[in-house]
């Protein structure tokens, strides 16, 4: 018997431990660290997701109740940290002189509550209940504290996503873009927009990884998505780069360099597979050379000023493309992204 209690206030002290360090990786590390508990419960309520989701047909049905998705995978998450912790002070009471199972629970869960209804007067017991007490109230706290930073970043997040469809339309076009710039502001404004766009990919990789829940946080309009406007912003970067006859402008290449390295990080953290050090055409894209074509002639019948050699045009933008297409296109499917062109449309 003595054995069986040691080894169960072990096991109490370890299940603690893994819901305090599930806490500090999903709330307060500030770097990307995948947390196996969150992701259990995130995988597990995207089962459920998926199981609602089997009669609803229209995009608009299935974007309404996805919208759900993140904020209620978050907010179980506290749910299941309590339980553990109450099952684990719960071992230990036990293992530490308290009688019965069910005395023992309930002065866990008086504790960890602040209820106050069921204590024990034994000075470990007391210790226990204070250390429970403090341990719950801290995870409230930490959630509380941490859902104003994760809506801040999703703020800044669709602002400018929002804005993206007055310059590339909804669903967003990346030959729309830069036909709009074109007609309304000049091509020489493009410039200061990659460094806009550079910025925004820099914050979204520091964001989407360390605040991971927010890749899943659906736009306010249901047209909207990160995941698409990033690979229309990437895309109309590299149709300039590759097709335009004009002097190579560095900050679209940053742009893309910025962009594909973020996707890369959250596809790192989702565990999606994708070449590192891919190269047209050992590594295929998701583009066709016939869509390719379609948008150089939309861009040729425009007045924009292309380069004449249109096979090189096509290996240039495969190359900039191979990039960040896997990465994309895994995002896209995560998010269940709605349709635009060149992205989630191939999925």
């Amino acid at each position: 018997m003595v054995a069986l209690r040691l080894f169960l206030l072990l096991l109490g002290i370890a299940i603690n431990i893994i819901a305090l360090r599930s806490a500090i990786r999903t709330l307060v590390l500030s770097r990307s660290a995948r947390d196996p508990i969150t992701g259990i419960v995130f995988r597990a309520m995207r089962w459920l997701f998926e199981r609602w989701l089997r009669r609803r047909n229209s995009y608009l049905e299935r974007d309404r109740i996805m919208a759900y998705y993140a904020p209620l995978s978050l907010m179980t998450v506290l749910p299941t940290w309590m339980a553990m912790v109450l099952v684990g002070f719960a071992l230990m009471f036990w293992a530490t002189g308290v009688e019965t199972w069910f005395e023992a629970f309930s002065i866990s869960g008086s504790s960890l509550l602040t209820l106050g209804y069921s204590h024990s007067t034994a000075p470990i017991h007391t210790a226990f209940e204070f250390i429970e007490a403090t341990i719950g109230l801290m995870l409230i706290a930490l959630l509380i504290a941490y859902l104003p930073t994760m809506y801040s970043a999703f703020s800044s997040r669709e602002r400018a996503v929002t804005l993206l469809e007055i310059r590339a339309g909804s669903p967003p076009s990346a030959v729309e873009m830069i036909l709009r710039y074109q007609r309304n502001e000049g091509m020489d404004e493009l410039h200061e927009s990659w460094k806009t766009w550079e910025s925004w990919f820099a914050e979204i990789h520091e964001s989407h990884t360390s605040l991971a829940a927010l890749v899943f946080f659906r736009s306010p309009q249901p047209q909207h998505s990160w995941v698409t406007a990033s690979g229309t912003v990437l895309d109309a970067a590299s149709l300039l780069l590759a097709c335009h006859d004009a002097p190579m402008d560095a900050q679209a290449a940053l742009c893309i360099r910025a962009g594909y390295l973020a996707l890369r990080s959250m596809a790192d953290f989702f565990d999606f597979p994708y070449n590192p050090a891919p190269s047209y055409p050992e590594e295929p894209i998701s583009i066709t050379r016939t869509e390719f074509d379609e948008a150089y002639n939309q861009l040729e019948e425009s007045g924009l000023p292309l380069v004449q050699d249109r096979e090189q045009a096509w290996q240039d933008f495969a190359g900039w493309r191979v990039n960040y297409d896997a990465p994309l296109l895994a995002l896209a499917r995560l998010t269940m992204a709605p349709s635009a062109p060149w992205s989630s449309d191939r999925i």
